[in-house]
């Protein structure tokens, strides 16, 4: 093997790795400075507990983000079908309900069934606008979520749908054997669903495909459209199970809810790693992207003199931030490029 090979190989092992390593360091030392200022307040099992229980709702619509990403596209719409298939779910769960507050044995499976039919539907709908009426992933989407945001209004009045059976909200909260938390767990199997559609399955391979050259997929006998419908599909069904999981957290379900969300989902996919043109990102870089927001936001949240206000502000410029990073790392100043 030749010099030249050996040192392609490199950069592109670097390439592959250099989000996650950036990751990597940037958690390791955030870990550090939380144990020498703030380690009897951030160093617990309950506060690591709450972690794990409040980022799957966010960590679930990054993972739908992030397949829409990689083919080239976007999903503004998650909060939208998240609040959406919440607030349908919460209004059959009280028609479920007995006078007494019990559920059924089978309301709670059935409701995951329908959320995820829902967020299915919805996600196709998504799909279809932008393979087959060609209009740009980001204006679908975010007129979706308009959309769906306006459907919520109405069926609400504006308000919360609240007074719901407890029996959904302590199954979904509960922890297996008194540690793991089971949003945790839903949120695991399905990041593991999503590993596997892309690292073992040719739907992976497509997609990839389509997200670094559409026309090239096509004339390679792909059929795009439904490669998009199925994508936003999945999309919608991430969606869906955060909104879930939004349910069960606050017991009540709002259309204004993890209005932060998007934001937090975009910024996620972009630091784990996936390109916004397309074609590149692996999910091993979105959960790193995903724990490392959660840290962050809690280690900030034990600093009594900093406003929780700043939070928005701390993202978006980190996101800013991350773009400009990445377009130096791919398009480096002449001064900077290495000989070969």
């Amino acid at each position: 093997m030749s010099n030249a090979t050996v040192k392609a190989q490199r950069r592109l092992f670097g390439a592959k790795n250099q989000h996650i390593w950036r990751l990597v360091v940037v958690m390791v030392i955030w870990m550090i400075f939380m144990a020498i200022t703030r380690f009897n307040k951030f160093y617990t099992l309950i506060n690591f507990q709450t972690m794990a229980s409040q980022f799957p709702e966010f960590g679930l619509m990054a993972l739908g983000v992030m397949l829409c990403m990689i083919t080239g596209g976007i999903d503004l719409s998650t909060v939208g079908v998240a609040n959406l298939t919440a607030i349908l779910m919460a209004f059959l769960l009280k028609g479920m309900a007995s006078p007494e507050g019990d559920l059924p044995f089978y309301a709670i499976p059935l409701v995951f069934v329908l959320s995820i039919l829902c967020g299915a539907i919805l996600g196709a709908f998504n799909g279809l606008l932008v393979s087959k009426i060609h209009i740009p992933p980001i204006l679908a989407t975010l007129g979706v979520s308009e959309l769906l945001a306006g459907i919520a209004i109405v069926l609400t009045n504006g308000a919360a749908v609240s007074k719901l059976p407890m029996g959904y909200a302590m199954a979904v909260t509960s922890r297996i054997g008194g540690l793991v938390p089971v949003q945790l767990i839903i949120f695991t199997v399905m990041a593991l669903i999503v590993w596997f559609l892309l690292s073992r399955t040719t739907f992976g391979t497509k997609i990839y495909m389509l997200g670094t050259n559409a026309q090239a997929a096509r004339y390679s006998g792909l059929n795009n459209d439904w490669l998009l419908i199925k994508t936003y599909m999945l999309s919608g069904i991430c969606a869906a199970l955060g909104g879930m999981i939004m349910l069960a957290n606050y017991n009540s379900a709002r259309a204004n809810y993890g209005s932060v969300y998007v934001l937090q989902c975009v910024l996620i996919v972009v630091l784990g790693g996936v390109s916004p043109s397309g074609g590149k990102g692996r999910i091993s870089g979105v959960v790193l992207a995903i724990l490392l927001l959660r840290m962050l936001e809690t280690g900030i949240n034990r600093f009594p003199q900093i406003s929780s206000y700043y939070i928005s502000l701390i993202w978006g410029g980190v996101l800013l931030l991350v773009m400009v990073l990445d377009y130096f790392t791919e398009n480096k100043p002449r001064w900077l490029r290495r000989k070969v």
